[in-house]
């Protein structure tokens, strides 16, 4: 249970502190980005794919948040398998918990080589569900845990790929606003 409330916290975190930040930096109200994401969420966290959520996404983007095509179709579609930050969280943290799991003491130059091959692992994840579970094993293997441990994860993997999802599609709609901010492309109503 406090594996799964340490991978949600982390991905409210990133929803609700981060992004928001970035937002406002961009001269992007963060409220009005919230609220005009309409039907992503619920299919992101429906289907739990990047991939399967890019056709709504562009369509939020252009028509709820006035992001120009040409920079929504293009940072969509490279975010949906190229920015899984809330993939490359998740990698990270399933790694630690099931090195205490199994008793490996991980130096911090280890632990430090877990976050930079979640990071590398979180843009190579294909966006579908279940995607990280390979990348996961092979992390694991790397760091001497038994690559098969990660079947002690199955059960709560599909919920928290739900969750996850939902911050992969959420932050390349993120990124695709604060460009469209930073070029001067806001409608006066969302800007901060």
């Amino acid at each position: 249970l406090s594996f799964a409330l340490v991978v949600v916290g982390g991905l409210l975190l990133q929803m609700f502190v981060v992004y928001p930040v970035a937002l406002w930096l961009s001269g992007v109200r963060p409220d009005r980005f919230f609220r005009n994401l309409g039907p992503v969420i619920p299919t992101a966290f429906g289907t739990a794919s990047s991939s399967v959520t890019l056709p709504t996404a562009i369509q939020v983007a252009e028509k709820n948040l006035c992001i120009p095509p040409h920079i929504a179709r293009f940072i969509l579609t490279v975010g949906a398998t190229g920015n899984q930050n809330g993939t490359a969280l998740y990698e990270g943290v399933v790694v630690l918990f099931l090195a205490q799991v199994f008793g490996a003491d991980l130096t911090l130059w280890q632990q430090l080589g877990v976050l930079l091959f979640a990071i590398l692992a979180g843009v190579g994840t294909a966006g579908i569900p279940g995607g990280s579970i390979p990348m996961i094993m092979i992390i694991l293997a790397s760091v001497g845990v038994p690559p098969e441990s990660v079947a002690l994860i199955l059960g709560l993997d599909r919920f928290l790929d739900m969750c996850r999802t939902v911050v992969n599609v959420t932050g390349d709609l993120t990124i695709a606003q604060c460009l469209a901010g930073w070029a001067g492309h806001v409608p006066k109503d969302h800007a901060a």
